[in-house]
């Protein structure tokens, strides 16, 4: 199979998928609650490499999470920390399409992935929180973990445009649609990273609200879920989110398709609660330390119930000026139909 730079194959942007994931990753993960709260973090490292070649060429991953000390033992401050080790199952074609329904943007370095569980993350946080004193109980004191029948497991994840970074964002949707928590991977890739890379949590809600807050003007792709998925819709966006003198929090997104044949105006009204946006008709927007937000529907099974589709969002503020974005669609059936990335200028 040759490949058309025009028209590049699913088979050229797997490879690329893999270029970009394959590396030693130093970094930290975070949890947070639902209102923005850090609960947890644990220092991590991924080591991606990949074997095969063509249709069957596979990502091979391993994660070693920083093990909490037990409780019980002496340690010493020169002693080197114990790194628990997570494989993570093989991704290949057919797995990144038939199962977590990727949808890829090659040249803006963001992609979207679905879980059937969250084991790993679970892994991470009882390696990480827990180590040695880990008994195996499903809900152990002082640590809050994933539902074991979670209905969606989300990760958006934005490549950092200055420098060999990157932010992986999932959602955690318990068993009944509502929002568990949400997790972060904050990662550098090389040998000689100095430090791991984390998200501090002491900006106060003010700080947290203040970048996202005037005119941001970019581009949006849309593109169908799954490796063959096509671009389906290209647009130029207008994004306003103002906060007026009680406290109330106005957002107008116009967005003009590629050909100017249609624009789509959407506003919204909403009330801010700490690091917890509320808007009218039931969306809520977190907002994350590190110029960070996720967002989501407050109650999935209400938006299934009226027969509505619904979305996550990520999006990372790397400089007060640019950010990015990237939105993950569901039918009403629950299923990943879509991703739009977005790329935005403050003006």
């Amino acid at each position: 199979m040759t490949p058309n730079p025009q028209n590049p194959s699913a088979l050229t942007i797997y490879a690329v998928f893999f270029d970009l994931s394959i590396g030693r990753w130093h970094g930290s993960f975070h949890q947070f609650d639902a209102k923005g709260k850090l609960m947890q973090k644990v220092s991590t490292k991924l080591a991606a490499s990949s074997y095969g070649e063509d249709e069957l060429i596979s990502l091979i991953q391993t994660l070693y999470i920083k093990q909490s000390p037990s409780s019980t033992s002496i340690s010493r401050h020169d002693e080197e920390p114990e790194w628990a080790e997570y494989k993570i199952k093989e991704t290949n074609m057919f797995t990144a399409d038939k199962y977590q329904q990727i949808a890829f943007f090659p040249n803006e370095r963001a992609f979207s992935l679905r879980y059937q569980t969250a084991g790993m993350l679970e892994t991470v946080l009882r390696q990480g929180v827990l180590g040695e004193d880990d008994t195996g109980e499903e809900s152990p004191k002082n640590l809050k973990l994933p539902s074991r029948r979670p209905s969606i497991v989300c990760e958006n994840c934005l490549y950092s445009q200055e420098k060999d970074r990157r932010a992986r964002a999932f959602h955690i949707m318990d068993p009944k649609g509502i929002l568990e928590m949400l997790l972060i991977f904050l990662e550098d890739r090389g040998d000689g990273v100095p430090f791991h890379p984390s998200l501090e949590s002491n900006s106060d809600s003010t700080n947290r609200i203040l970048p996202l807050l005037g005119k941001w003007k970019g581009h949006s792709q849309t593109k169908r879920s799954g490796v063959y998925g096509a671009t389906i819709a290209e647009a130029d966006t207008i994004a306003l989110l103002e906060m007026d003198g009680k406290g109330q929090l106005i957002q107008d997104i116009s967005s003009t398709s590629d050909g100017g044949d249609v624009t789509t105006n959407v506003h919204w009204t909403g009330t801010r609660s700490d690091d917890l946006i509320t808007f009218d008709g039931g969306y809520q927007i977190t907002l994350l330390p590190g110029g960070m937000y996720m967002g989501c529907p407050s109650d999935i099974s209400k938006n299934v119930a009226e027969s509505k589709s619904f979305h996550l969002e990520f999006c990372w503020l790397e400089s007060p000026e640019k950010r990015q974005r990237l939105v993950r669609t569901y039918d009403v059936e629950g299923l990943a139909v879509s991703s739009t990335y977005f790329s935005e200028t403050k003006m």
